[in-house]
């Protein structure tokens, strides 16, 4: 254990040596929401994928309507009309037009797409009969309102690099490219626990002497915030049975944080049950709130027997005592856990996402 008492650097660097980036898994896409993506995300086609329509209007070809104005419009035969989805059965050539919905794939032989609103289709559906000849009443450039094939990806283009948090955005880029599951780095399993003869359970009956039981909802709201997985353990009482219980349900996660029995009372034992089932790396810091903050590793053994280490954090037992430490400590323990290549702590954009 390190003698004396330890400056916020110190300590957090402390702590991040004892903290791995966590194992990679594939989650269909919409549970990977809020997950750091584990490999690049390269497109194998083109989007969009062919040439296609930004507008509703009439695809035509730019020869047949350059001298069109109000004054004097070009009137084309029009001879399909296109939905987006499907794929013209005739091609656009000389004197016609083809009438053709957003996002529908550009027919053969039309170079160019005049809106609607330039044509004099209103007028003419008010009329009698349906709309077998359109009016074009501007002379638009050609390739106007067309979106090329590729315009916004190309084949083998990184679309998201690995490390990124996805966010709503990403993950709908990443269903754009077809991918039903992607490969993250996996969500950090945090035990809590809290502890305390003093504490209740929230929906008890409130007793003299007693409070209620806030430090567990508040650690685990933190966890979730930054990406993790609480698995609340309850109350711990101030007693060494007590707390081994408890701790020893807790041991199966990635990080183990409690609350209170931190500091120098005769009822603060975490420090002591953390001594006695592993090691303690350090327990002072120079910081106040949050001066008494435990930490070290709790040593269990694995579904296959295999020893294993896991890091526990004592956070006080003040509520914004216990916050503040695990803003300090906690959270960056939780990034670099779902970290991608080449990042740093520093992100915390994993706040909003959980809100």
């Amino acid at each position: 254990m390190v003698l004396g008492w330890l400056t916020v650097e110190e300590a957090l660097e402390k702590i991040l040596g004892y903290v791995n980036r966590l194992s990679i898994e594939e989650k269909p896409l919409l549970d990977s929401l809020g997950q750091v993506l584990a490999e690049d995300a390269i497109s194998e086609f083109s989007i969009p994928p062919r040439d296609n329509t930004a507008m509703d209007g009439y695809a035509v070809r730019w020869d047949d309507i350059q001298s069109a104005s109000p004054e004097s419009p070009v009137n084309l035969k029009v001879i399909e009309e296109l939905p987006a989805g499907k794929i013209a059965v005739k091609d656009v050539s000389e004197g016609v037009a083809i009438r053709i919905m957003t996002g529908a794939p550009m027919p053969d032989g039309a170079d160019t797409i005049v809106p609607f609103e330039d044509t004099d289709e209103l007028d003419r559906k008010s009329g009698p009969g349906g709309v077998d000849e359109i009016g074009i009443c501007k002379a638009w450039k050609i390739g106007s309102n067309i979106r090329r094939a590729g315009e916004d990806v190309v084949p083998g283009t990184v679309i998201i690099k690995a490390g990124t948090v996805l966010r709503p955005a990403e993950v709908g880029v990443l269903a754009s490219l077809g991918k039903p599951a992607v490969k993250v780095f996996r969500r950090p399993v945090v035990s809590v626990l809290a502890t305390g003869d003093e504490l209740l359970e929230v929906g008890e009956a409130l007793a003299p002497g007693k409070i209620y039981n806030s430090n567990n909802y508040s650690v685990a709201g933190l966890v979730l915030r930054y990406g993790g997985v609480p698995k609340v353990l309850g109350i711990a009482r101030d007693n060494m049975d007590s707390l081994k219980a408890k701790i020893a349900e807790g041991v199966d996660a990635d990080l183990v944080i409690t609350s209170a029995g931190v500091s120098k009372g005769d009822y603060d034992i975490v420090k002591d049950v953390l001594a006695q089932e592993g090691e303690i790396a350090f327990w002072m810091v120079k910081m106040k709130p949050a001066r008494p903050l435990a930490f070290g590793l709790l040593k269990t053994r694995d579904t296959s027997g295999r020893m294993r280490e896991v890091p526990h954090l004592g956070l006080p037992g003040n509520p914004v005592s216990s916050m503040i430490a695990f803003e300090q400590f906690g959270r960056p323990a939780l990034l670099k856990m779902q970290e991608g290549p080449g990042q740093t702590q520093r992100r915390s954009r994993y706040g909003g996402f959980h809100n």
